[in-house]
Order: C-alpha cells, then structure tokens, then sequence
C-alpha cells in the first residue's frame, strides 16, 4: 500500500496518477468537487499536494491552468499583533482568489492598525485584480502587500504591463517565486499525508531557470 502512495508524477495533464484505479478514485472526488455551487469561494488551512504541483508550477505555458490559488499570511499589527494564513482559490471565474480574499478575509482595514500582507500566488493577477489591488493600496496607507508569484499571467498584454505597473506604483511588492518559496509554501500550506513524516519538497527540473525566466520579464516591465 505504502508503495502505491510514491506516485511517479505522471505526464497526464491533470497530473492524475495513471493507475486506472486511483485514477477512478480521483474522478469520483473531482466530480463531488464540482457540484459545489458556483462561485464558492473555496477556503481552507491546506491546499491538496496534487493541486499545488500542477498549479504552482512555473512553466511557461500553463495550459489547464487557469485557475488562481492563493496563499496568504495577514499580520495585523495593533496593540499586539495577530497572524493569521490560509488559501483561497477561485471557483469558476466569477470572484478571483485575489478579490475574495478583500470581500472574506479582510473585508474592512481599521485606520489604527497596520496590515503587513504576503500572498503566494500561482500566476500574477488579471487586470481587473490588478486594478482592484490598486484602488485598495490607495485607499489604504495601513496595507502593505507583497505578492509572490509563480508565473506571470499574459504578460505580453500592454494593458496587463500597464495594470502592473499601476499596482507597482500604488506600493504593492511584486516579486516571482524563487525555489525557496515554493518551498516555504509546500512546508506552510500544503497537506502532508497524515502519520508520515513530512515529505522534502521536490523541486521540478526547470523551477530554477523558469524562475530567472519570469524574473527577467518582470524587470522589464516594472
């Protein structure tokens, strides 16, 4: 049984084992998945290690994935100060991970405390969010946000460089996913199978070259 649990990471595109059984097991948990309401913002303590390979990674076409899953640690600094994590991710593409996470997580900033904000983000945000960001760091001097990003979201786009850039100037810290973070991330947010001992991250052949990859398109947009 233990042997069956060391999945070879399978070139399926979904990332689903290719063992027919499992394989079964698993499209009877998606389908359960999928009969949640739309627009349900999913939230949880950790994110499936299936869902973190496949959607963290860093390649530079991201076919299927287009969904965001977002990680975040929220420090609340005031008279003491509160840490809290979690993540979000989108459910079908009404409300983005990002602006869930201003409607659930952090609906209202109190003028008299300090929001220190770090997301770990699959892909950078669309313009709409980018936009959104923007308005909320504006409006809110007390908000400092850094995102970290895994890959950056159509890029290309002159209205995507010009939403990034806007973010950039209202403040907002962008910044890609070295292999460190996809580390941190692994160890902080992602389900370790239970009673054994928590897996090494296992770092994908190209994490480092798509990393220096991104980076350098990034600086050339900021």
């Amino acid at each position: 049984k233990m042997a069956e649990k060391q999945e070879e990471p399978s070139n399926t595109q979904n990332g689903e084992p290719d063992n027919a059984e499992e394989g079964e097991e698993k499209k009877k948990k998606k389908l359960k998945r999928e009969d949640l309401p739309p627009f349900e913002i999913v939230t949880g303590e950790r994110l499936p290690a299936m869902f973190f390979k496949f959607q963290f990674r860093n390649v530079e076409y991201s076919s299927g994935r287009n969904k965001t899953f977002l990680c975040y640690v929220l420090e609340t600094q005031g008279k003491e100060s509160v840490t809290s994590r979690g993540y979000l991710e989108d459910e079908h593409a009404a409300a983005h991970a990002e602006m869930a996470f201003f409607n659930t997580i952090l609906p209202k900033c109190e003028s008299n405390l300090r929001y220190n904000i770090t997301w770990y983000v699959s892909s950078s945000p669309c313009v709409t969010c980018a936009d959104r960001i923007t308005e909320m760091l504006k409006k809110n001097k007390n908000l400092h946000l850094t995102i970290m990003v895994g890959r950056l979201f159509m890029w290309e786009e002159p209205e995507m460089q010009a939403a990034l850039k806007k973010m950039k100037s209202a403040g907002c810290k962008l910044r890609i996913m070295k292999p460190q973070d996809f580390e941190y991330v692994w160890q902080n947010f992602v389900e370790q199978e239970e009673g054994e001992e928590a897996k090494a991250f296992v770092p994908w052949e190209d994490i480092q070259e798509n990393f220096q990859y991104y980076e350098e398109k990034l600086a050339e947009i900021l």
